[in-house]
């Protein structure tokens, strides 16, 4: 393995979605990504209609940068995270921002397919009808 220096400034892809985006850089053969979630910002609103899944399923390792984020864990479990907190979430939850702040966070684990636009469908072969 050789060094190797990305920068979130120069992201290798974006992802925006209603009140967000993540930023990821690929790096040592990993994805991170920095999502930042604007205040109104909930995974419900705002991911589940990309996601199609009851509630997040993609399971994350992150450091809190800034702004707070309520999490609330499929058997009810809720919490807050703030700048400075080391969250792991499995899969099956919801988050929202909380207050006027936007909340940012790096991930080290669950943006490979986060947010990711589905494939558009191949077009179709042969005669039309």
């Amino acid at each position: 393995m050789k060094a190797d220096l990305k920068s979130f400034g120069r992201p290798d892809e974006v992802r925006e979605f209603p009140n967000g985006r993540v930023e990821l850089v690929k790096i040592g053969g990993s994805m991170v990504g920095r999502a930042v979630f604007e205040p109104g910002w909930r995974w419900a609103t705002s991911v589940q209609p990309l996601a199609k899944t009851k509630s997040c399923q993609a399971p994350h390792f992150q450091y809190h940068v800034s702004g707070v984020l309520k999490v609330r864990m499929d058997d009810g479990t809720e919490f807050e995270c703030k700048p400075g907190d080391v969250t792991l979430l499995p899969s099956g939850h919801d988050a929202w921002v909380v207050g006027d702040e936007p909340v940012v966070v790096v991930d080290f684990q669950g943006m490979i397919e986060y947010a990711k636009s589905p494939a558009p469908a191949a077009p179709r072969r042969g005669r039309a009808p």
